[in-house]
């Protein structure tokens, strides 16, 4: 017998596969170690040879103990890989695991990392510190005429600057241009945050300098090779509010090159047909029975022709799906269970540990539910969803509530966006809705790149194609942009960014009720007052 915990809630499995392992791991002591480590972290990692290999956040694993041997599958939608391990060590923020690879003998190792950033404090401040003389003297090259004003990656809270960002001004008489800077060490979710702090930024030296000089705009420096997003995003934003400057720096040999932010022509980006429901759940028809002979009110959401989710206020504990025995050829239907990126297939040895985790997540996850339980606290944002898609109008009462598309897949190059809300008024005009349970400076420009993508496959004529909103022809206006999040959990430089937006971008701030899980209730909104930012 093992005992296998799902969130501090112990649950005992007869199927015994303590294995005679001549080595210090066993599937349940790994899995358990496992789920402990990873226990609230939000942007774990699994790093091999030195390189990220899986983001958790959109990846999988599961433990078996085939063949005598602990063996750990990890897989995403690019890759997946089987090692075997033989041992595990914590160290502070990394789980190492020493693993072999099939038909090799020489171990190697495998690290859960609990955050991307793998630094050390002081290996973050050696980079942040060798970056500013780099950048000064490339800036005093590129900018004859200008002089640098001191450069600073000193905290500021207050108006949420970050050590991260380099941050400061080019002045030539009158006139100023604000400057942020990242470096090539920071990670891409950094790098893609920089515009965000570039405004914030831009805003604050007007305010500082407004008596002095003009600060004309922005000049935002990003590594070389990784400015994709930012490009992007910088191409909504409003074209006389500011000069609006994009930089890449390649830190090799101190080289700073200007890119053109006008090309919207840039935006790659493609849909995902949408699913024929009744033709999924048909399929899925025992799958569903099953589930809900556990869960009656369960969600089922179909994802794909070939993958069902089933879910209790947005969390995900099981999904359906057709699998494909190699040895065979021959497709059949599996069920996969766990609240996590552990899981496991459904077989009649755990079928009663999966009914406890379900009947545990019913127990937990209501409105009235123990609040300190992870449980309840896990995945609030689909929680949200789950509510808004179920209840439509609650937010608008323009939305029609026939047709409500939620985690929309829209890719651009290696960016595997979802979008949270897709649905139209009832005017035919579309609607893309972007929910946060929590506050996040990053709304409104993370709105922004979901808007310009279904505006880009409107414009194409692409959600008729692909079979959304069947026998509606939809409106020719530029989407709505709705950005949603508890009234209290407004980031309070949401205002601010949202000014800097291009004015073909109708967008909405709808603030709702803090108490969203009893009901949803918009207790404000907010418009743009569309008048232009001053650039003096």
């Amino acid at each position: 017998m093992k005992t296998n915990q799902f969130l501090g809630t112990a649950v005992t499995d007869d199927s015994s596969d303590g294995v005679n392992n001549p080595y210090n791991v066993t599937p349940a002591s790994l899995s358990q170690m496992l789920s402990d480590f990873l226990m609230g972290a939000r942007a774990a990692v699994v790093v091999e040879d030195g390189a990220i290999a899986f983001d958790l956040a959109e990846s999988k694993y599961s433990i078996s103990g085939e063949y005598n041997k602990c063996l750990l599958h990890l897989w995403s939608s690019e890759r997946n890989v089987v090692r075997r391990v033989l041992d595990a060590e914590v160290k502070a923020t990394t789980l190492r695991l020493q693993v072999q690879r099939i038909g090799q003998n020489r171990p190697t190792w495998l690290d859960f990392c609990r955050d991307r950033d793998q630094r050390s404090p002081a290996a973050r401040r050696g980079a942040r510190v060798a970056y500013e003389p780099r950048l000064r003297r490339a800036l005093e090259r590129n900018f004859p005429g200008w002089t640098v004003v001191r450069l600073t990656t000193g905290m500021d809270l207050e108006r949420s600057f970050g050590p991260a960002y380099l941050r400061g001004l080019l002045r030539q008489g009158q006139r100023a241009l604000a400057i942020v800077g990242v470096n090539d060490q920071e990670t891409q979710a950094t790098v893609d945050g920089a515009l965000t702090v570039g405004i914030l930024w831009l805003e604050a030296c007007r305010l500082a300098q407004r008596e002095r000089r003009v600060v004309e705009g922005l000049a935002m420096i990003v590594p070389k090779g990784r400015a994709t997003l930012a490009r992007q995003r910088m191409a909504y934003l409003h074209p006389t509010a500011a000069k609006w400057q994009l930089h890449e720096f390649d830190q090799r040999d101190d080289a700073l090159a200007q890119l053109d932010i006008n090309d919207r022509g840039n935006l790659a980006t493609r849909l995902v047909h949408s699913v024929d429901e009744g033709q999924a759940r048909d399929r899925f028809a025992e799958s569903i029975a099953r589930i809900r002979g556990i869960l009656p009110r369960s969600d089922v959401v179909v994802l794909s022709p070939a993958l069902v989710s089933f879910r209790w206020h947005g969390l995900e504990f099981a999904q359906a799906r057709i699998a494909h025995d190699p040895r065979s050829f021959q497709s059949t239907q599996e069920i996969a269970f766990g609240v996590g990126p552990e899981e496991r297939v459904l077989d009649a040895a755990n079928e009663a540990q999966f009914a406890d985790l379900v009947r545990l997540a019913a127990a937990i996850r209501h409105r009235d539910g123990p609040k300190n339980h992870a449980l309840w606290r896990m995945h609030p944002e689909g929680w949200l969803e789950s509510l808004v898609v179920g209840n439509i109008a609650a937010l608008d009462g323009r939305l029609r509530p026939e047709f409500v598309y939620a985690q929309v897949p829209a890719f651009a190059a290696a960016d595997r966006a979802m979008i949270d809300i897709l649905a139209e008024t009832r005017e035919a005009r579309l609607a893309v809705i972007e929910l946060k349970a929590d506050e996040d400076i990053h709304l409104p420009l993370q709105g922004v790149d979901y808007w310009s993508r279904v505006a880009w496959h409107q414009s194409r004529g692409e959600f008729a194609q692909f079979g959304y909103f069947p026998g509606r022809e939809i409106a020719p206006q530029k989407p709505l942009l709705m950005l949603v999040a508890p009234a209290l959990h407004v980031h309070p430089t949401t205002d601010t960014i949202l000014r800097y937006l291009s004015p073909e971008i109708d967008w909405e701030v709808l603030g709702i009720d803090e108490h969203w899980r009893e009901e949803i209730r918009v207790v404000f909104r907010k418009k743009p007052a569309r008048v232009p930012v001053c650039a003096a």
